[in-house]
């Protein structure tokens, strides 16, 4: 773990918010998922590869194409056309990504005022969605032509929603505050 996802600091306030006795018991990373569909792109293979090569920058590791699983003429595809591509991070790349994440990408987010609440489902889970991929630091900003989006979900162990929402914010995650 890096130097804000401190374990032992992590869970003294974990400890503390959620009043667990055993360290066990609090709720814990298990995987990040990042996604990043082609959409409009499906038919240029030239994007396919930006769209790949964009994935592994950001992710550190090599995508897995995701297929359409049956066809759909509205839409233009065929099965198994690639329709994105996708990268689960786990052990220290996640918490590495987390790290960034925090630190970097989502305060480089244009017109970022948090993220909702609403984004974390009762599991505990957190979805976001990114605009633009050029937030993230490895994404070479000379080379970006065309502006596509990911999707973040961050999975967690977690008894309850409420659980989770507090491991989200010991480590930093900015949520939005509410409108009165």
């Amino acid at each position: 773990m890096t130097n804000i996802l401190n374990k032992k600091t992590l869970d003294e306030k974990l400890i503390k918010k959620l009043e667990v006795s055993n360290p066990m018991a609090l709720p814990k990373f298990k995987k990040i998922t990042i996604n990043a569909g082609v959409g409009k792109f499906i038919k240029d293979k030239n994007m396919l590869e930006v769209v790949r090569e964009t994935l592994t920058q950001v992710s550190g590791q090599k995508p897995v194409e995701t297929k359409a699983r049956k066809s759909i003429a509205g839409f233009k595809v065929r099965e198994g056309n690639v329709v994105g591509y996708m990268a689960t991070l786990r052990g220290k790349r996640m918490y590495d990504f987390l790290a960034r994440l925090v630190n970097v990408t989502l305060p480089r987010v244009r017109d970022f005022r948090g993220i909702p609440l609403s984004s974390v489902d009762r599991e505990g889970n957190l979805s976001i969605g990114i605009k633009e991929h050029s937030v993230f630091p490895e994404v070479d900003q000379e080379k970006v032509h065309n502006i596509h989006g990911l999707q973040l979900t961050i999975t967690v162990d977690a008894n309850s929603r409420d659980e989770a929402i507090e491991l989200y914010r010991a480590i930093g995650i900015p949520f939005a505050k509410k409108e009165l």
